[in-house]
């Protein structure tokens, strides 16, 4: 089945794939079972994805989400301020997220090697259980490039290695929080135009939030770029979706975003409607492959998608169903 799910090639296959997962995951996940069969729902029922149920991301705050009997080989958890309660994603198959990040790389930005990977992830790197600080460190000893690395707090060391590594016409990654790429160009002044900026969102408490636009324009000016990158993922997926600019962000072809009405949560609204955001991740075979997410945004009809907030837990709707 991975071998299929990460060749798709078409969305006649994606749509069989689709099915199969669900079909998988309503078998052998206890937590989506339980869901699906208070909705009333069997796959026997279900013609098209669009009728396939999500599960809200909040239960894998509360419950192990797992279609898998084999054993738990690694534990992802969410960032969270002290005292709340984090998502956990139990992993039982590692090869599951190592195919789907890696090829997702290749897929939207070409040969690993070929890069420098510079990562500015203080916060990540400060606590255990990061999917994200997974992925970049394996990305860095994939590059093979000596320069690779991961940088803390020595932001002097980091801005001399742009700064050379772009006068070198090396091609460069430099992914970073949203508040560490602003802390680095309050301190330095760059025009690295050829490296790419990508930033991985939040300012988990370190600044005042602002909208993507407002961040961007301040990055691109700060790096002398025409364009910042970004990293759409989570600690629940084992995919990513990447934006090249401008905020609109592609999906690798085992992945869809859906948006759902945001006053009936079962309802899945057309391409161009701002709605909650249901992610299709087939990468999440071991665990599940679909689920109601908190984020609010809008999908084109290319299938490309946008990120306008996220839901305040106020208007959280059908958590009716949380008392599983």
């Amino acid at each position: 089945m991975k071998d299929f799910i990460f060749n798709i090639q078409s969305e006649e296959e994606f749509t069989n794939a689709t099915l199969q997962v669900f079909k998988h995951q309503f078998e052998n996940n206890t937590v989506y079972r339980s869901f699906c069969d208070l909705l009333y729902v069997h796959p026997s029922d279900i013609k098209s994805i669009e009728e396939i149920p999500f599960l809200p991301i909040e239960f894998f705050k509360s419950k192990k989400v797992i279609s898998s009997t084999d054993s738990i080989v690694e534990t992802f958890s969410s960032s969270g301020t002290t005292g709340s309660i984090t998502s956990k994603h139990h992993i039982t198959d590692m090869s599951w997220y190592e195919t789907s990040y890696l090829k997702g790389f290749n897929h939207f930005y070409g040969a690993i090697e070929d890069y420098t990977i510079l990562a500015l992830l203080p916060n990540y790197l400060e606590r255990k259980g990061s999917s994200l600080v997974y992925m970049v460190n394996d990305l860095i000893q994939r590059s093979k490039q000596s320069e690779s690395g991961f940088y803390l707090n020595n932001l002097k060391e980091l801005a001399t290695k742009l700064i050379t590594l772009n006068n070198q016409n090396k091609k460069v990654l430099l992914i970073g929080v949203s508040f560490a790429l602003l802390d680095l160009i309050e301190e330095y002044q760059f025009n690295i135009s050829t490296t790419i900026i990508m930033e991985t969102g939040g300012m988990k408490g370190k600044r005042k939030e602002m909208i993507r636009s407002e961040l961007h324009q301040l990055l691109c000016n700060g790096f002398g770029v025409n364009f910042i990158h970004s990293e759409y993922g989570m600690t629940e997926l084992l995919s990513q979706g990447y934006s090249k600019g401008n905020g609109i962000f592609n999906s690798p072809p085992w992945m869809k975003i859906l948006t759902r009405d945001t006053e009936d949560p079962l309802s899945i609204q057309k391409q161009g409607k701002t709605g909650g955001l249901n992610v299709i991740d087939l990468a999440n075979y071991n665990s599940c492959s679909f689920i109601a997410t908190q984020d609010l945004g809008k999908v084109h009809a290319n299938n490309s998608f946008e990120i306008i907030g996220r839901f305040d837990n106020s208007d959280i709707r059908g958590c009716n169903l949380m008392v599983l």
